[in-house]
């Protein structure tokens, strides 16, 4: 397909501010010369259906997020792709021109390797996916295979190198975890150092590889310790997503890869001690539309925005007993969207007492652009949403009129 073109439019140190920390904004204006690729979720395939149709124009390839593979090695469809809503939507996507590359996904690495590495159940599951393809007329596969161990790394090269041949043409993406440097990932880099993915064969089989540029959480140690000052894991800093694709490129050719880019946000408990956040736990993932209502309608909290680029707020949730910290001074300096953070950071320091708070912060359409400025700054193919599902920020699609 004909690359598109587009145009966006659009601690005791803790009390400081490390750096500028920007309220949500407009979007700078830019030129994006990459794709646009979105998956979406079969647990949201109504509303995400819907919104794929709206915003049809502007996207290259559609993958929906449906298949999963069981203990057996069986392809499962979760959506049931031949009900109409889908075959209706197909319809208008191939009028369009868009691709659509279903995801076959699998998140057990125990059930994966024992299938990869015998011969015949690594054929068998071959023959079941080009069924697949062949069945619903499609474009290609996009393969999605997590939490791989490292003992599986080769018979999953050999696979892959077997399922592009079984294809005949068709295409065969693969979506590939994110890989932090290793310098920022651990305090004492192990040696050997294996991972469960190679990325030089990755390259050779794969038409096209999608980065999950996102989940990024408390991964890279040395941006966690940069980020001082206020609750920090994020999704997706966009200096920790630079790392990522400045290390993938070194096997990667830039015009395979997609940056992936991430529609919702991840809501923890921090607790909180003297002079720092300490510990994190994770309560929900939350979509745009739910994180405006708990900061308009229900804790009237405002959203800010953190170094890294990410929308962020703090609140003291009602069913606590911290939710009386509201009361606390709001400490000079506290940016946009901490306010509770701080607070609850300023009564530790105070009291020597262990508190808790509510930080949320998430991947609205400011954060997305500055992936797209990367994916620009790197010449590479393209960008994908994870996900499409009628519950991403509104203004994304602005980016792509």
């Amino acid at each position: 397909m004909t690359q598109s073109k587009f145009i966006l439019k659009g601690a005791l140190v803790a009390m400081a501010i490390v750096g500028t920390i920007a309220t949500p904004g407009a979007a700078l204006a830019a030129t994006y010369e990459g794709e646009v690729g979105g998956w979406i979720p079969w647990w949201s395939d109504t509303t995400g259906i819907k919104s794929a149709t709206k915003n049809i124009k502007k996207v290259d390839t559609i993958y929906p997020f449906v298949y999963e593979v069981d203990a057996a090695g069986s392809i499962i469809d979760k959506a049931n792709l031949d009900e109409r809503q889908w075959q209706s939507f197909f319809k208008t996507a191939r009028k369009n021109k868009v691709e659509i590359i279903p995801t076959i996904a699998w998140f057990d690495g125990d059930q994966i390797h024992p299938i990869l590495s015998d011969d015949k159940l690594r054929n068998d599951q071959i023959e079941s996916i080009v069924k697949v393809v062949e069945k619903g007329n499609f474009d290609g596969i996009n393969i999605d295979y997590e939490d791989k161990n490292s003992e599986t790394k080769d018979y999953f090269s050999l696979f892959l190198k077997d399922l592009k041949k079984e294809l005949k043409g068709k295409l065969l993406t693969c979506t590939v975890e994110a890989r932090t440097p290793a310098k920022d990932l651990y305090v004492n880099v192990p040696s050997p150092l294996n991972y469960a993915n190679d990325y030089k064969e990755i390259a050779k089989h794969c038409d096209r590889i999608e980065l999950m540029t996102y989940d990024q959480q408390r991964a890279d140690l040395t941006l966690n310790k940069k980020r001082t000052g206020y609750p920090y894991a994020p999704v997706a800093d966009k200096e920790w997503v630079e790392k990522v694709v400045k290390l993938a490129l070194e096997d990667f050719p830039k015009d395979k890869v997609l940056v992936g880019v991430a529609t919702y946000g991840r809501a923890w408990d921090v607790t909180v001690e003297p002079d720092w956040f300490s510990s994190y736990s994770r309560v929900a993932t939350l979509n745009p539309p739910r994180i405006q209502e708990l900061s308009k309608k229900i804790y009237r909290t405002p959203i800010g925005r953190s170094e890294g680029g990410e929308a962020i707020m703090s609140y003291f949730p009602e069913d606590t007993t911290w939710e009386k910290l509201n009361k606390q001074k709001l400490p000079k300096g506290t940016p946009k969207g901490m306010e509770a953070a701080a607070k609850a950071l300023a009564y530790a320091n105070k009291t020597g007492e262990t508190v808790s708070v509510r930080f949320i912060t998430y991947s609205d359409a400011k954060s997305i652009e500055d992936k797209l400025d990367l994916a620009n700054k790197y010449k590479l193919r393209g960008t994908v949403l994870f996900k499409i599902d009628g519950e991403e920020d509104k203004n994304i699609w602005k980016l792509f009129d």
